[in-house]
């Protein structure tokens, strides 16, 4: 079916996990374009000095400090908007925690907080947003990830929860645009792994300090890719040409696929003890960074020469 968005300055855009990350990156860029912006996270202080600071830029932009798990407060953001600018035209269902650990190690509390973060939080997201775009249209654009396909040791508690969000995206985009003709895009972004303080915010079982392995890609790639999705309808995009190749590897060859994932164990950690075990999983981080490990600005961030 043909579906119609507008063009960003335009648009009112909800996004969540925006204190930092990929979710910053894509307020800034969104805020650039001229979009108005309902920024959702826990880190209250901190999404109050970015909302300040596009403010100054002269974005029009609100924030909600807001816990996605809680559906509750996702409601929120959607009243937020509506009170604020009065609809919503795009949807970016970001927010996400990872948890690094063998599978057998993790507690089943943590594993399941983060399902209430990275599955529930997207699928209340979806549905908080879909009855404000059944008369109008718009675009709800779910953030999964290259292990969305395919897998990664020590994170699989994260890849399980992006291989349901990816379940639900495509189930909700069915019924939305097959069964009920909708005019929503329904698109699911699935990255490689992108230099954001991803690693710094995980819980970590493990006795060495977390990281992504390489190549990883710049947060502002995605942040292009997911306002790109905002303005022209499409199922999925996949951002870095990492992603590309697990996702067909996994689909042609799982043999080759396992080999390859099992590879990245010992190229997800530093070659240091773990500077904060507990990480952002159960408590808000307040570093308000987008960039990660390798091209920090500060703080736990700054290459490190011993890691491997």
């Amino acid at each position: 079916m043909d579906i119609e968005l507008k063009p960003l300055n335009e648009q009112v855009m909800v996004i969540t996990g925006a204190s930092s990350g990929i979710g910053l990156a894509t307020a800034e860029a969104a805020a650039e374009a001229g979009a108005k912006l309902v920024l959702a996270a826990r880190s209250g202080e901190t999404l109050g000095g970015i909302v300040d600071r596009l403010s100054a830029g002269g974005a029009d932009v609100v924030h909600v400090t807001a816990d996605v798990a809680d559906p509750d407060a996702v409601q929120q953001i959607a009243q937020a908007a509506i009170s604020r600018f009065g609809r919503i035209d795009t949807w970016v269902n970001n927010a996400g925690v990872s948890i690094y650990g063998r599978v057998d190690e993790v507690s089943l509390e943590d594993a399941r907080r983060l399902f209430d973060v990275d599955f529930w939080g997207v699928v209340q997201g979806s549905l908080a947003a879909l009855p404000y775009m059944r008369e109008r249209g718009g675009a709800i654009i779910n953030v999964g990830s290259e292990v969305s396909d395919a897998v990664v040791p020590l994170q699989g508690y994260y890849a399980a929860a992006k291989h349901a969000v990816k379940g639900f995206t495509d189930a909700l985009r069915v019924e939305v645009q097959e069964l009920d003709k909708q005019p929503i895009a329904i698109t699911l972004i699935q990255p490689t792994a992108v230099d954001t303080p991803f690693p710094e915010h995980g819980k970590n079982y493990m006795d060495k300090e977390p990281k992504l392995p390489t190549p990883m890609i710049e947060p502002e790639k995605v942040a292009a890719a997911i306002l790109e999705a905002a303005i022209d309808p499409t199922k999925e995009r996949k951002v870095g040409a990492m992603a590309k190749l697990n996702a067909m590897v996994a689909k042609l060859s799982p043999t080759l696929a396992k080999k390859m994932e099992a590879m990245q164990a010992g190229r997800q950690q530093y070659d240091e003890p773990p500077r904060d075990a507990e990480g952002t999983l159960d408590k808000p981080g307040e570093a308000g960074q987008v960039s990660g490990q390798t091209r920090g600005t500060g703080g736990r961030n700054g290459a490190r020469p011993n890691a491997h």
